[in-house]
């Protein structure tokens, strides 16, 4: 509230608000697409796979961003209505529970994206050993370890983010790991394309390989609507933190309802690229609506 008070004796740049019943709408939105995969997901027992419980681990993180900036916007409103003060002890344990969920929910994609494209690694390289080496056991531990780090590093984070020491491996970690997932999907492609030419006399490995190439593309795409959606919004931390008295740093601050609006956008367009491109999910979904009407 005092950087965006500040900014606009700094510069020429008007803020950029979102009106709240676009707001609102994206986020329920968003919401209920994601509650609609995870039980989808629990309905269908052929669906109990690793790689489902992976993209249900996505999903859940999506379903908390939306919230939080619902939960943001409201407690906003409350204010600017009197009901809540802006410098009260409870209001400031109620930011720090808030900032708390927004670092679970980011940290929550990155992981879970992370996990996705390990699978997918191994689904493509290692087809036969697959059901060895990621059993539904092991997979149910890699996610309860994810969780259970987002969880304290976001407890963390928040008690904490006042100090640089902590802003800073927070802003560093979402660009390695985005590095370290980019690396690893070239490297997925760059072999895909070496083995492509030695199993081409297979026909049933051939329509193997392009249904696990086909779920490669479909993380890769999820992997770039991520970063469109995420990257601004981690730029205004950064901003905020280090440079928040320059003019252009605080006319990029200026849009930050629309940062965080496209937040939420992501958790409405992950649910659609899953059902668009998951047979397994489409029919799922069909079962539900026709078992529904």
């Amino acid at each position: 509230e005092n950087i965006s008070d500040f900014s606009v004796n700094i510069t020429d740049c008007t803020q950029v608000v979102v009106p709240e019943e676009v707001f609102f709408t994206v986020a329920a939105a968003g919401i209920l697409e994601n509650l609609l995969i995870l039980i989808a997901v629990v309905r269908n027992k052929n669906l109990h796979l690793p790689m489902y419980f992976f993209i249900c681990s996505l999903a859940i993180s999506d379903m908390l961003g939306s919230l939080y900036k619902t939960l943001e916007n409201i407690f906003i409103i409350l204010c600017k209505m009197g009901y809540l003060t802006r410098h009260g002890d409870f209001e400031k344990k109620l930011d720090d529970a808030m900032d708390s969920m927004f670092i679970l929910s980011l940290l929550g994609s990155i992981f879970s994206l992370l996990a996705i494209a390990a699978d997918r690694y191994i689904t493509i390289f290692y087809a036969l050993r697959y059901h060895n080496i990621m059993t539904l056991r092991r997979a149910l531990v890699i996610l309860a370890i994810i969780w259970a780090f987002c969880a304290g590093s976001s407890i963390a984070i928040a008690l904490f983010s006042y100090e640089a020491a902590t802003v800073i491996p927070f802003t560093i970690l979402f660009p390695l790991m985005m590095f370290f997932i980019l690396c690893l999907y070239v490297h997925m492609f760059l072999l895909a394309r070496s083995h492509a030419r030695k199993i081409a006399s297979l026909p049933s490995s051939t329509v193997h390989h392009r249904t696990n190439m086909k779920g490669a593309i479909t993380l890769t795409i999820f992997l770039g609507v991520f970063l469109c959606c995420w990257a601004p919004f981690v730029l205004h931390i950064l901003l905020a933190r280090f440079c928040p008295h320059n003019p252009y740093c605080a006319c990029y601050m200026s849009i930050f309802h629309v940062n965080g609006t496209l937040i939420m956008c992501n958790a409405i367009i992950n649910p659609m690229i899953f059902a668009f491109r998951s047979p397994e999910l489409r029919s799922t979904f069909k079962k539900m609506f026709y078992c529904s009407r």
